[in-house]
């Protein structure tokens, strides 16, 4: 027999290798034979080893296949099965342990809580509403909408508007409607801004008494695209067909009642004259004022040519008598002008006012540069201040616009607006903005002074005896 390790041939009987000291294979099957130059030969066993080099090759294929297609599911080291990160803990691998870096974030439910490990979020989470197909039918019924109404007004400085949104709001309240109101302090940019934020807010109807009706058709424009009603509240808006109403008072007739008490107080009808009259109106930009003077110069004018009356400033024109933003300074700065140069040595008998903020700057110009007659003077709204002069002799009249009635009537429109029904109006022609006339609402007004005011203003609670006397 043969040495298995070197081939060197041996007695059958030996134990080990005589030549390189190799023990002896017991079983002869092991052993190597002589062949080809007398090298040993190996039996059938290569085939192992070669089954186990493809069975290799085959499942590195299979793992880099793995690997390559999925990453995110693999260990990337081995390629191993990969468990996913959470976000409680990281992603590691099954088989060698390797772990990522991060964790996944939480994925937060309707409820607040994670869906993968339950934990509450610590902030609300606000709920997202589904995009509705418009070809498909809602599933969910929406939230119900509670109805809003805006109301811009021109400042809080003026009683009257103070007093306005006030009522107003306090009246849409109890009416179950939300309700923001804005003061622009007689700015028009500021009141552009707060009449687009009104729309913003998701406003039904905005009441707007302008600044400058003719400065609103922009936004107002903007209101009307997206379905909101606007009433303009005792100053019409021009040159737009987005206003939808307009609530006021008969501003034609409140000229009219002034001029009419003139008329009536120096008795023109009786006495020949002449009797000196001067004229203050208000801002150009309101557009009641146009009413104002139309309605006390259509009663006037016919004197002032018969020449019963006499303008010794010689301005009566609209564009002449008219008062910047309402202002008392304004108003008593050109009266004292006037008196210095036309009446040191005349008496005034008149001075139409067109509203109280213009007759409180008349009657502090006479007190510091008049010495004459004192004249009739009208005024508008019965401000605490006026009815003090009314009451002592400072001032003759004024008209009493109760704002209540006006502002409780755009409370019932807008009302009635939300709801869908009919709204009130009384006049759907006189009132043209330059582009539509305008479905109107006119309130009724009186005159008030020394001898009716207690009837007008206190019995009916419009304001207390103190608040006159103090």
């Amino acid at each position: 027999m043969y040495c298995g390790k070197c081939g060197n041939k041996i007695p059958d009987d030996a134990r080990f290798c005589n030549l390189c000291g190799a023990p002896v294979e017991e079983d002869p099957d092991d052993l190597f034979t002589p062949s080809g130059y007398g090298k040993p030969k190996k039996k059938a066993g290569w085939l192992i080893p070669l089954a186990f080099v493809l069975a290799v090759l085959a499942a590195a294929a299979v793992v880099l296949l793995l690997f390559y297609s999925k990453p995110e599911l693999r260990c990337k080291v081995f390629g191993h099965k990969w468990v996913e990160p959470t976000c409680t803990e990281r992603g590691y691998c099954s088989v060698c342990g390797e772990r990522g870096e991060d964790k996944i974030p939480h994925d937060y439910g309707k409820n607040g809580k994670c869906k993968v490990c339950g934990k509450q979020s610590a902030k609300k989470i606000k709920e997202k509403k589904p995009v509705q197909d418009a070809d498909v039918p809602a599933t969910v019924e929406p939230e119900a909408h509670e109805p809003k109404v805006g109301i811009a007004l021109p400042t809080k400085d003026l009683q009257r508007w103070a007093n306005d949104g006030e009522r107003m709001a306090d009246e849409l309240s109890i009416a179950g409607f939300d309700t923001e109101l804005a003061f622009a302090s007689n700015d028009i940019y500021t009141q552009i801004a707060q009449i687009d934020n009104l729309i913003d807010s998701g406003c039904d109807v905005i009441i707007v008494a302008a600044i400058d009706g003719s400065s609103l058709s922009e936004p107002l424009s903007r209101a009307r695209d997206n379905g909101i009603a606007v009433i303009a509240y005792d100053r019409l808006i021009f040159d737009t067909d987005a206003l939808t109403y307009y609530v006021t008072f008969d501003n034609y007739m409140v000229g009219t009642v002034q001029a009419r008490y003139i008329v009536e107080a120096l008795d023109l009808e009786n006495n020949p004259g002449p009797f000196n009259i001067e004229i203050t109106t208000g801002d150009p930009a309101d557009s009641n004022v146009r009413y104002f003077y139309d309605g006390a110069m259509d009663v006037l004018k016919p004197y002032i040519d018969e020449g019963k009356l006499n303008v010794m400033s010689d301005q009566w024109t609209i564009e002449e008598v008219c008062t910047p933003a309402w202002s008392t300074d304004e108003a008593e700065h050109r009266a004292a002008d006037i008196i210095k140069t036309y009446y040191k040595n005349a008496d005034i008998d008149a001075w139409l006012c067109s509203n109280d903020s213009t007759a409180l700057g008349v009657e502090n110009a006479l007190a510091e540069n008049y010495a004459g007659s004192y004249p009739v003077i009208t005024g508008q709204d019965c401000d605490i201040l006026n009815v003090k002069n009314i009451i002592s002799g400072r001032q003759s009249m004024s008209v009493f616009k109760d704002t209540r009635i006006l502002a409780s009537q755009a409370v019932k429109m807008a009302g009635q607006i939300i709801r869908g029904i009919d709204v009130d109006v009384n006049d759907t022609i006189t009132y043209n903005n330059g582009v539509k006339t305008v479905p109107s609402f006119l309130c009724e007004c009186v005159w008030a002074d020394a001898d009716n005011y207690k009837d007008l203003l206190i019995d009916s609670g419009y304001y207390t005896e103190d608040m006159l006397i103090r």
